[in-house]
């Protein structure tokens, strides 16, 4: 018998890199094990994951927002609605009935795109949103942006010579997903000393250098808002990069996920990629992502989101169609969380206010633990931060000394990985080193979540770790 073993499964696996559930995550779960242990013999008392943007993680504090979980109570278990009549609002009741109605029981397939109702729904909050139509037979909903991404993705690789321009830093889904299905990754770099700015002359660059090295580019990733930077574009940016589509015949991947996790909305607001596609008459192709997993739903586990497609054939919406038939459907809870995502509950319905005071909480949380870290280790000596206007994260760049780059080389570490490895092995605090993520050449960061509670405290190891270290190696 052929035993099974790493050399006869596909190689392409073999290259896959996922960061942010790599090393340190995986390090950080043995330490979270070891302190169940009263002689644990380590210098923390608690695992601190800020590698990753999981809201309701244990030891976080953002809580889930009580409409959608009562919905969810009522769709898991309707009875109850009879057995404590006295324990929901009346608008939750009425959006479970009508739900029910169009669902019936969450334990049943739906229809392979999405249920048609929610779909609706969906489009409707896109019109709103943009003040364009939308047709909810071009919208699919999806069990989180992850499985949309990676489904286009795979469409889009048709030779091992088709490759997709991916922003660096980027999220580590797309180089991922692409070494899986044997694409190419062709980087463009974004601009730190300009708060992050995505530069069309710099995406024209890689497009050259791509042609020179017989790749040929299909799409084009933007994340807005910025992962891991927070960035937003501005509006002439984007309309910039529809025309650089047109000119190149890439599809635009718009992933926006992070689109109602803005914390200076007047002097940063979210334009969606729809919104100048439609305003500007553009003929690209695009595909716009969204998810039930952060802004303040922040609902990871229920695995819900869509993706909306704008200027494509129906030869193609036919074979997406066929594509997402081979799963059976997206889950029902999280076609559910995106429902009450995009109708939440209305001003003068009962469950307002308290909707109302719980994602205010939320955006007033994640503003000001924003700011306050960008300030403190923006304060450090051998260390920068842009200021995040959205998104989850914080991305400073350290100056790490000779003596530090040498140490890790000599441990087979890159230097950022060697710092926050050290980080995690003193103070219990996770963080996904800069080469996970993609940066130039020479140049050192980390990725760290905005999501910790008692942020003085967390922000106070941060810095007393960096000056030790520093210290060290001098």
């Amino acid at each position: 018998m052929r035993p099974f073993t790493v050399e006869t499964i596909n190689p392409s696996l073999l290259n896959v890199q996922y960061a942010v559930r790599g090393e340190l995550a995986i390090k950080a779960e043995d330490y979270r094990n070891q302190l169940k242990d009263p002689e644990h013999g380590l210098p923390f008392d608690k695992v601190i994951n800020s590698n990753i943007g999981n809201p309701q993680q244990k030891g976080l504090d953002q809580p889930p927002i009580t409409f959608t979980r009562q919905v969810a109570a009522l769709m898991e278990y309707p009875a109850l609605a009879e057995l404590a009549p006295n324990a929901f609002p009346a608008d939750v009741i009425a959006r479970a009935k009508e739900l029910q109605a169009e669902i019936g029981s969450i334990g049943a397939y739906s229809h392979s795109m999405g249920v048609p109702f929610i779909r609706h729904n969906v489009a409707k909050f896109i019109q709103e949103r943009d003040g364009y139509p939308s047709n909810p037979d071009h919208i699919f909903l999806t069990g989180g942006a992850s499985a949309g991404v990676s489904l286009l993705l795979n469409m889009l690789i048709s030779a091992p010579h088709s490759g997709i321009l991916i922003p660096i830093p980027q999220y580590p889904l797309y180089t991922a997903t692409l070494a899986q299905h044997n694409g190419a990754a062709i980087p463009y770099h974004l601009d730190e000393s300009s708060n992050w700015s995505t530069s069309v002359h710099e995406i024209e660059k890689s497009i050259e250098q791509a042609h020179k090295d017989g790749i040929t580019p299909k799409g084009l990733v933007i994340i807005n808002p910025g992962n891991p930077t927070g960035a937003l574009l501005d509006e002439k940016t984007q309309e910039e990069i529809a025309h650089l589509c047109e000119r190149h015949s890439l599809l635009l991947l718009a992933d926006e996920v992070y689109q109602d996790n803005l914390h200076t909305p007047t002097t940063h607001p979210f334009v969606s990629f729809k919104k100048i596609v439609k305003r500007t008459n553009s003929p690209i192709p695009l595909v716009s992502f969204h998810s039930i997993s952060k802004g303040v739903s922040g609902e990871c586990g229920r695995r819900g989101g869509y993706f909306e497609t704008t200027n494509i054939s129906d030869e193609v919406l036919a074979l997406i169609y066929k594509m997402v038939s081979v799963g059976l459907c997206p889950p029902l809870s999280g076609q559910i969380g995106v429902d009450c995502m995009v109708r939440p509950p209305k001003e003068g319905e009962e469950s307002y206010a308290l909707w109302k005071k719980e994602t205010d909480t939320i955006h007033h949380a994640l503003r000001t633990r924003t700011k306050l870290m960008s300030q403190r280790l923006n304060a450090l000596e051998g260390a920068s931060c842009v200021d995040s206007p959205g998104a989850l994260y914080l991305y400073p760049q350290i100056f790490l000394p000779d003596k530090a780059i040498e140490a890790a080389n000599k441990a087979g570490k890159a230097p950022d990985a060697f710092y926050a490895l050290q980080l995690l092995d003193e103070t219990g605090i996770c963080v996904i080193p800069g080469s996970g993520f993609g940066q130039k050449e020479g140049e050192w960061h980390y990725r760290l979540t905005c999501l910790c509670p008692g942020v003085e405290d967390y922000v106070e190891k941060l810095e007393d770790f960096h000056k030790r270290f520093i210290k060290r190696y001098q």
